[in-house]
């Protein structure tokens, strides 16, 4: 028995930053995934190690399941509706496994995420051996959710081979899960994000799990159901940054200007309303949905502005959006800033020759372009009874 899951990445549409200092934001699954599969050995194959496989990163760890018994003998192994967060000393065994290892310095970072895998392994199923293969359509650390697609889809694949699955397996394709199960899979895929990045969100699970778009503000999360097929294009500068720096900055901005900052942060919670009520409206013609696109573009340009007001643009940045201003097509900075992605809006009448024109001009700056669908399915997990 194989189960094969993927989670879709995320972008924040509008609203980073300011969200920390209690604006509203709103964040949209992408058509960009993350798979995970695991196997369970049969009788036959006599071997008793749990492997996990990063293809894209040309990883591959495995640990024989008696040390990691002996590294944490009181897990059980036994799904539960409420997760535990990994206690501290816990997460030091852990961290000695994943030690072991030896992973070559230049990917060291993948240790959090390694960390996190085994802490949802085995507080999901134990010591049983396994082989977990991933594989992602998502850049590492760019701002596009890749760490929360990776524990959504992790914990899913997790969660339908354990006892309390409650999985079909007879049926084809890729399936959902029931609300309930979601819910689970999100709680354990956010324990999963704890380890890898402190304090997070919960935005970015969220995402990945259910899908779609939602609004966050001030600790609550609104489910948005879009009624506009909205296509970007994603920019990767390649230009690595440090979350916290840049929030601590924004942070520290505000110190200094109170009274301006202040009416940056409630413009950028007016762009996210905004925009949140124009993506749920319906769109009866072609024109209205020009008019539509045409109000996102200007929310988008505004929302630039003012993250260029918080000072977490960058020179790469800038460089995007210049190349794409050429073509009269809006960007913006998504996510954290300092370099990762830029998102451009590629309105449904823009010609395909334009597109790739585009494209190219961004290549040649030794960028990374991604064209996505917005706000699409979220998990999804499928079957493979025969798997050899």
């Amino acid at each position: 028995m194989e189960v094969r899951a993927r989670a879709p990445g995320k972008i924040i549409l509008a609203g980073e930053h300011a969200v920390v200092h209690g604006s509203a934001a709103v964040a949209a699954s992408i058509d960009l995934y993350t798979y995970v599969s695991l196997r369970f050995p049969t009788p036959s194959d006599n071997h008793d190690t749990l492997n996990l496989q990063l293809k894209d990163i040309g990883l591959e760890l495995s640990w024989p399941v008696g040390r990691i018994k002996e590294a944490f003998p009181e897990s059980s192994g036994c799904i539960t509706s409420s997760p535990t967060s990994c206690p501290p000393d816990t997460l030091k065994l852990i961290a000695t496994l994943v030690e072991e290892q030896n992973i070559p310095e230049a990917k060291i970072g993948l240790a959090a995420g390694v960390t996190a895998f085994l802490w949802l392994y085995t507080s999901v199923q134990g010591y049983k051996p396994a082989k977990v293969v991933v594989n992602s359509e998502l850049p590492l650390g760019a701002g596009l959710g890749s760490s929360a697609a990776f524990c959504v889809s992790l914990a899913a694949a997790l969660i339908a081979l354990s006892d309390s699955g409650n999985q079909d397996f007879s049926r084809e394709g890729w399936l959902t899960f029931e609300d309930s199960q979601l819910e689970l899979v999100n709680k354990w895929a956010f324990e999963g994000e704890k380890i890898i990045h402190g304090k997070p969100s919960g935005i970015d699970n969220t995402v990945s799990t259910y899908g779609n778009m939602i609004k966050y503000k001030s600790g609550g999360l609104a489910r948005i159901k879009s009624n506009m097929a909205l296509k970007m294009l994603i920019t990767d500068t390649k230009v690595g940054r440090n979350t916290k720096a840049l929030v601590a900055s924004v942070s520290e901005r505000a110190v200094r200007h109170p009274n301006a900052m202040t009416a940056v942060f409630t413009a950028v919670d007016s762009i996210s309303n905004e925009l949140a009520t124009i993506i749920q409206s319906a769109s009866s013609a072609d024109l209205d949905i020009v008019e539509k696109e045409e109000k996102v573009e200007e929310l988008m340009e505004m929302n630039q502005g003012l993250l260029q007001c918080m000072g977490v643009s960058h020179a790469s940045i800038e460089t995007v959006l210049r190349t794409t201003l050429k073509y009269k097509l809006a960007s913006k900075l998504t996510g954290a800033g300092g370099g990762g992605c830029v998102l451009t809006l590629l309105p449904t009448l823009l010609s395909g020759t334009v597109v790739d024109k585009v494209i190219a001009e961004l290549e040649s700056c030794g960028f990374q372009c991604k064209i996505a669908g917005i706000g699409g399915n979220g998990l999804e997990i499928c079957f493979n009874i025969s798997s050899s």
